[in-house]
């Protein structure tokens, strides 16, 4: 890599009306992640839609291993998004094509019935939308350090992630009230009928509306970062092309910043436990532990606003102690409240060990971004991001895969609570002995 002359440093913020609106696109983009991939729409899938589906695959196998694929995809396309956006100076563009591509396939989620044929397209749409959500992600990221400073950056970080959060509880409540509450043949305030899942379907239009409102911000008040010659093999490099510049950058972290690798791949696969907590915790709350599906969004809700409160908090502890250490402890305690999730059952014990197990996962997720924000060389911070995301979803087919394969192995969903605590366990060992960023420093460029 050469040498980076770049303007925007940790330390380098622009203002918080920047920080505001580099929230919102998290706060719009909860409509994907607590709506359509946790606690709504991929309920629906497994417990409605695929309710009767043939043979003797669950459709909670399905998802798993539909999600499984799509982070398989997002590791083959990852590699050329974050080099590219920092060569080309194309972030916020980027940003905005593929939000709208996520949209987009939210939207078409309408058109999901009730029926187990329409499983298919779902799993489809909710594949295809996840991958986009996460390549967006890439560019959104790398635009932390162009809105925080050396000193605040782990509260940025987490002031994002809690944006997200509530933005979650502010949209399920929307959905839960005007929806899905209540009982018999219509919902909510606003009487939708339940006849082949159109409140559901209609849900799912809402929260593509809502994610491309909020979205907006970000393209408006951040701006786009000047062109640089920082790499401009890599704007000009193929499909393939990519792949050899991301070897080429990886040996090169290797040599000047083994921290980093060491990281990069402990969080991958952390991550991928964390994602996995969200993802299958509606369909355990439904499937095992006997929430009604009316009420897991209350438990959604329940989940987000202690997962923020940890964000907020822990977001403080960031810049004070360090992110190795708030992401140490948050996994730990997980792994703890997991394992007696396990063993016990009941709707009550569930909103017990659940909300205790869900409040350190906004600190985690939190923490890791500040992490490799605090170690990004600056103008490579895409670069980085896009490693970031590629090497966590290399790894992304864990938790679905082993979530599905422990869950037909004991021909129980409760047992794919096992595979995602085999993830998490994985990840802290990976972790501990990956040394902590200093808060000063940035990550060293080797000039060519």
């Amino acid at each position: 890599m050469s040498e980076v002359n770049a303007r925007t440093t940790v330390g380098q913020a622009t203002g918080r009306g920047q920080v505001i609106a580099w929230g919102f696109w998290d706060w719009g983009s909860a409509s994907f992640n607590a709506v359509i991939l946790t606690f709504v729409f991929s309920v629906y899938l497994t417990d409605k839609v695929g309710d009767d589906l043939p043979g003797g695959v669950s459709a909670s196998s399905w998802l798993g291993w539909a999600l499984g694929l799509s982070g398989l995809i997002v590791a083959l396309t990852a590699p050329i998004s974050g080099q590219r956006f920092d060569a080309s100076a194309k972030r916020k563009r980027s940003l905005g094509i593929l939000t709208a591509l996520t949209v987009a396939a939210m939207m078409l989620m309408f058109f999901v019935h009730d029926d187990y044929h329409d499983l298919w397209l779902g799993l489809l749409l909710l594949a295809v939308g996840s991958a986009f959500f996460e390549l967006a992600g890439v560019p959104y990221n790398a635009m932390l350090r162009q809105v925080s400073t050396k000193d605040t950056v782990g509260r940025v970080s987490g002031f994002g992630w809690a944006m997200g959060y509530f933005g979650g509880i502010v949209l399920l409540l929307i959905c839960y009230f005007g929806f899905i509450s209540g009982d018999g043949d219509t919902r909510g305030l606003l009487g939708i009928p339940t006849d082949d899942g159109i409140n559901i379907r209609l849900v799912a239009v809402l929260a593509a509306v809502w994610f491309a409102v909020f979205a907006l911000p970000v393209l408006f008040a951040v701006p786009e970062l000047p062109p640089t010659d920082a790499d401009p093999g890599a704007a000009r490099a193929g499909f393939f092309g990519s792949y050899r510049v991301l070897w080429r950058d990886l040996t090169e972290l290797w040599r000047v910043d083994r921290r980093t690798v060491g990281f990069l791949l402990a969080s991958a696969i952390f991550r991928d436990g964390l994602a996995g907590v969200f993802t299958f915790g509606a369909v355990l709350a439904v499937q095992v532990y006997g929430i009604a599906d009316s009420d897991v969004l209350l438990f959604g809700i329940a989940a987000n606003v202690v997962a923020a409160i940890g964000a907020v908090v822990a977001g403080r502890v960031d810049d004070r102690g360090g992110p190795k250490l708030v992401i140490v402890v948050s996994l730990a305690a997980m792994l703890v409240f997991g394992t007696l999730l396990l063993l016990v059952s009941g709707p009550l014990m569930f909103w017990i060990f659940g909300l205790l197990l869900t409040v350190f996962v906004g600190p985690a997720q939190s923490a890791a971004r500040s992490f490799l924000t605090r170690v990004a060389p600056p103008g490579r911070e895409g670069q980085l991001f896009g490693l970031y995301t590629t090497t966590g979803r290399a790894v992304s087919f864990l938790s679905p895969m082993l979530f599905g394969l422990f869950a037909w192995i004991f021909e129980a969903d409760r047992a794919g609570i096992i595979g995602l605590l085999l993830v998490l366990a994985v990840g802290l060992a990976v972790l501990l002995p990956v040394g902590r960023p200093d808060r000063e420093e940035s990550a060293p460029i080797a000039a060519e």
